[in-house]
């Protein structure tokens, strides 16, 4: 915690019930954040044993200086991931980093399994395992009311709840925090659910005094307005990323109808101005945020005969558009956002739900499946079907749907259709179909994620595609978030947080670090994690790509396999070498 030159972590065995909180100094040279959570995966994860083993960690971190600056509103989650196999890496917004902030701790380690339905409630120094078979198969809104309700007391509170997928093992069931943000990628929800952990909820009302008011504040306010008084994250608040479906559609980078296309002719339809004319009624923020990016967006639904409608209200971004949008064929915001919701109440993440539900489109129309295992006659446009779809995809209603809850990348392996299952590595990808960059990107990333090194943001910089520079970028980008999430800092405000303004922020607050420091604190990190993927015996090199990423044009053309399997290995040399120097 801040000025007490420790990371406090708590350790939570749900088989015995015991609990422990230790002070670890040694984990000072990680800062936090990702780099606490990377370490301490590291430390108490078997790789001897599946994912779902009752003995493998769950993980949840926060930076050094969360809670006392605009913008550094996350906490991590590392674990290890049913969906990939390996390393799972997540992040979450709302208010879970503040309360755990205010709770008193860094850090929090679950392992073992509950004998009984469970959930975890941390007040301060108070942390209890309670009974949840009361809410044990609810929707995950349904438990957020139902914990608001029934648990009492003071300080600023944070709840995470799984829903029916997350109990029922699907291997990309998400963690919803306080109702809009989530923990969405790799499985976090089928880790909760594989130990009876319903729910986590978080409280403190501890404060932080600031030892230099002065110092801290003047570094605060140049944040500050740095976020409100220019343009830098303007965007964010005025229509979020859903400003990007129309020029990400213009360049021929949307993935549409399983990617047999890489532009949509309704991209118009449900662009993020199409959702803020027709759907958007208010924006909100994380805690400690000023910017709103959180875009919600409302329908209209018939619940019974005799013109009985009620309102519904859901988050939108730009990776939930193209899953369960332009992926699918679905030309319309009302009816995306009525999938949005059944993901939401499911507790499924929402880019992997497209993604699976695109390739069994694609294989009922293909004869891969039959209508008698899809339960469905599913088709690209139909958005009532999918909406069923989802329904028996969280509930795994049968064989094909428990299949397919095991991730795209199995489907495709055990049913067939693997050239055209859209995942890297066994992770369902997000909507953008760039280029090399992208698609290594994917492949090398720590978590297989567009938020590891931006791959997509570098394939639309390049005029004149350079492999080895590519792969340069990617490597420094990779490394440089390491840092940014040691902090925790929300990503949107990386060019807020650049290197000067993390060291002001951090010595302003008692860290006396120099610009060398933090990059041997992020390579650092980054070799933790690289470790891990090895113990979990995961090479780049071995990734199988489905050959729909070789088949539709992407921005920079037709992609060429063997170049993206050269770039590959020149970036595993580069982490190599790494590892070499971190020893």
């Amino acid at each position: 915690m801040l000025y007490e030159n420790a990371i406090k972590v708590v350790y939570i065995d749900l088989a015995s019930g015991k609990i422990e909180i230790k002070r670890r100094t040694d984990l000072n040279g990680f800062l936090g954040g990702v780099g606490v959570a990377s370490k301490l995966l590291e430390e108490t994860m078997r790789p001897e044993l599946p994912p779902l083993a009752s003995e493998q960690p769950m993980i949840l971190g926060i930076g050094a200086i969360s809670g006392i600056y605009p913008l550094i509103t996350k906490t991590v989650a590392m674990f290890i991931s049913p969906l990939t196999g390996e390393m799972g890496e997540s992040y979450a917004g709302g208010r879970l980093a503040l309360a755990l902030s205010m709770a008193g701790y860094d850090a929090v380690v679950i392992h073992g399994k509950a004998p009984r339905p469970s959930y975890i409630a941390i007040d301060g120094g108070n942390i209890e395992i309670k009974d949840a078979r009361t809410i044990w198969g609810m929707d995950s809104d349904v438990v957020g009311q139902f914990l608001r309700d029934h648990e009492e007391g003071s300080g600023k509170r944070s709840i995470l709840r799984i829903g029916p997928a997350g109990e029922k093992l699907v291997k990309f069931a998400s963690v919803c925090v306080d109702t809009y943000r989530h923990f969405g990628r790799l499985g976090l929800g089928a880790v909760m659910g594989s130990k009876q952990i319903k729910a986590i909820i978080v409280r403190g009302d501890k404060t932080t005094k600031i030892k230099d008011v002065k110092d801290y504040f003047r570094v605060y306010q140049t944040i500050f307005k740095a976020v409100t008084e220019t343009d830098l994250m303007a965007k964010y608040h005025d229509l979020g990323t859903s400003i990007n479906v129309e020029p990400i559609n213009a360049l021929g980078a949307l993935p549409t109808k399983n990617l047999t296309a890489n532009s949509f002719n309704g991209a118009e339809q449900i662009s993020g101005e199409a959702f803020a004319e027709n759907n958007l009624v208010r924006k909100m923020a994380c805690t400690g945020c000023p910017v709103g990016c959180i875009h919600i967006g409302q329908f209209r639904r018939k619940f019974d005969d005799g013109y009985e409608y009620e309102a519904v209200s859901v988050g939108y971004d730009y990776e939930l558009i193209y899953s369960l949008g332009s992926l699918l064929g679905i030309n319309k915001t009302d009816k995306i956002l009525h999938l949005i919701e059944a993901v939401e109440k499911t507790g499924m993440d929402a880019i992997s739900t497209g993604v699976a539900l695109a390739w069994a489109t694609e294989s009922l129309m293909k004869g891969f499946v039959t209508e008698a295992e899809t339960l469905l006659p599913l088709a690209f446009g139909d958005s009532e079907t999918y909406f069923q779809a989802i329904m028996y995809l969280a509930n795994r209603e049968n064989t094909f749907y428990h299949v397919l809850g095991e991730g795209t990348r199995f489907a495709g392996a055990t049913i067939g259709g693997k050239d055209f299952a859209l995942q890297v590595a066994g992770n369902e990808i997000p909507g953008y179909h760039t280029g090399y960059s992208n698609l290594v990107g994917l492949t090398v990333g720590a978590r297989h994620s567009h938020l590891c090194n931006a791959g997509y943001a570098v394939d639309q910089s390049i005029k004149t595609f350079d492999e080895n520079k590519a792969v340069d970028t990617l490597f420094h980008e990779e490394v440089e978030r390491c840092l940014l999430n040691s902090l925790v800092i929300c990503l949107f405000a990386r060019k807020v947080y650049n290197r000067e303004t993390v060291l002001r922020a951090l010595n302003a607050a008692g860290y006396t670090l120099t610009d060398d420091e933090l990059t041997a604190i992020a390579k650092r990190i980054y070799a933790t994690k690289l470790r891990i993927k090895e113990k979990l015996e995961f090479d780049p090199r071995q990734v199988e790509l489905p050959k729909r990423f070789f088949e539709t044009a992407s921005i920079h053309g037709t992609l060429d396999s063997s170049v993206a399997e050269r770039m590959i290995k020149q970036y595993v040399e580069k982490c190599s070498i790494l590892l070499t120097e971190t020893i």
